[in-house]
């Protein structure tokens, strides 16, 4: 078996792992100014995705250019957010190079995916080549998914995010399926999480406190995943946020899989303690300046409903910017992070509203991916999908792994 990096090796972005150069794992973009895609347009014959985020999927429907229609594997709701995800891409960047597919092509989607259950494994055809597929819940978002792959000689794990310890939305891993060699994601290869409810205990009690003392929060977040454990931490804390952005129509989505959630009755509370903007007649100046909680897309400012907000109370130190979730370096979300300004209408402008960053990541810590990896010490190891990747790989290679971190476009035989 041999694997090619076409995307996410020694980066987070843009993940794509092509094998035998016919089977597809994931196929996503890298949020930045331009776009980034894989660095080469392949002609996979099948194409299996862990999950529906921008990184792995984004780039989906331009597989099926031309008379392109390799069959997509993924789980239900995968397969929904995927696609709510390339009409958002359209609605941005359509018709310009921007943007590697159409309307056209998302829709052809339909015709060539397959849905599947965690654990049921299901047969895929790619290169002459007849693999076994199974998809594990990996604990990241609704629907994520580690695959192993099979060919009768060797079994590959690729284990997309993952998450090993518990949020409210989804539960921590549990699968640790046999094989011969893993591609392991390494995002948070350095970090050490705080625990979660200290985490959540201090974003309530900032929050609270600003608006008590009459100051606006927004709380960009990523409309999948991020946007409904914010939510469900507020309804927690007895907070009634403002829901805005993308984060309004994945909530509704998720919810219709209450089996790929861990508390669905949960969700359904903090939806019904939300109030949802529809951006209508100034509703969107009128909260902003009103002392509220807003929670809105895009997670790293890159666009959407954020920038209607943050005009609006950038200049006062009464309000408050919650960063929750990680900024990849490139965009405004880093630069408002590490230098507190912002791009806005064209013009960098100084934000005085303070800005605090929280850790409610949905990626594996060290101790995360360490307790993994322990099931797989006799496997070979592909670190990828991080920003230290060299260095978390010869960690392990000092703890006894056979691993390596590819780079962008290397083969690797298994």
């Amino acid at each position: 078996m041999e694997v090619e990096f076409l995307g996410g090796a020694r980066e987070v972005g843009r993940s794509a792992v092509l094998v035998d150069g016919a089977l597809l794992l994931d196929y996503g973009l890298l949020t930045a100014d331009p776009p980034q895609y894989p660095v080469r347009d392949p002609e996979p014959d099948a194409v299996v995705v862990s999950h529906g985020h921008l990184d792995h999927a984004g780039a989906v429907p331009a597989l099926l250019k031309g008379d392109r229609r390799p069959a997509v594997h993924w789980t239900p709701p995968t397969a929904d957010l995927t696609r709510t995800l390339a009409r958002d891409t359209l609605k941005l960047h359509g018709n310009s190079p921007l943007c590697p597919f159409s309307e056209e092509h998302v829709a052809r989607v339909g015709e060539v995916e397959e849905r599947h259950a965690y654990r049921e494994p299901f047969p895929v055809e790619a290169g002459g080549t007849e693999y076994e597929v199974t998809l594990f819940d990996a604990g990241h978002i609704p629907g994520s998914a580690h695959v192993v792959v099979d060919d009768g000689d060797d079994r590959l794990l690729y284990t997309g995010d993952f998450h090993t310890d518990d949020q409210r939305l989804v539960s921590g891993t549990t699968a640790r399926p046999d094989a011969d060699a893993v591609i392991c994601e390494s995002t948070y290869a350095d970090v050490t999480h705080e625990d979660r409810r200290a985490v959540e205990d201090r974003w309530a009690e900032s929050t609270e406190t600003t608006i008590w003392e009459g100051g606006t929060v927004v709380a960009p977040a990523f409309a999948i995943g991020r946007t409904q454990e914010i939510m469900l931490v507020a309804e927690a804390n007895g907070l009634t946020p403002y829901v805005d952005g993308m984060g309004v129509e994945v909530t509704r989505l998720v919810r219709r899989y209450p089996e790929f959630l861990r508390d669905p009755e949960a969700l359904r509370r903090a939806k019904g303690a939300a109030r949802f903007v529809t951006g209508r007649d100034g509703q969107r100046e009128r909260i902003a300046a009103d002392n509220e909680l807003i929670i809105t897309t895009s997670g790293m400012l890159a666009g959407g409903p954020v920038h209607s907000y943050l005009p609006k109370i950038r200049g006062s130190p009464a309000n408050l910017v919650t960063l929750t979730g990680y900024q990849v370096e490139g965009t405004p979300g880093r630069e408002l992070q590490e230098h507190g300004r912002l791009e806005i209408n064209g013009q960098v402008r100084p934000v005085s509203a303070r800005v605090e960053s929280y850790d409610f990541s949905a990626h594996a810590d060290r101790e995360g991916l360490e307790s993994f990896l322990e099931s797989y010490r006799g496997a070979r190891v592909l670190v990828n999908h991080g920003d230290r990747c060299e260095a978390f790989a010869e960690d392990l290679r000092a703890d006894g792994f056979d691993a390596s971190a590819p780079e962008i476009g290397e083969r690797v035989e298994l």
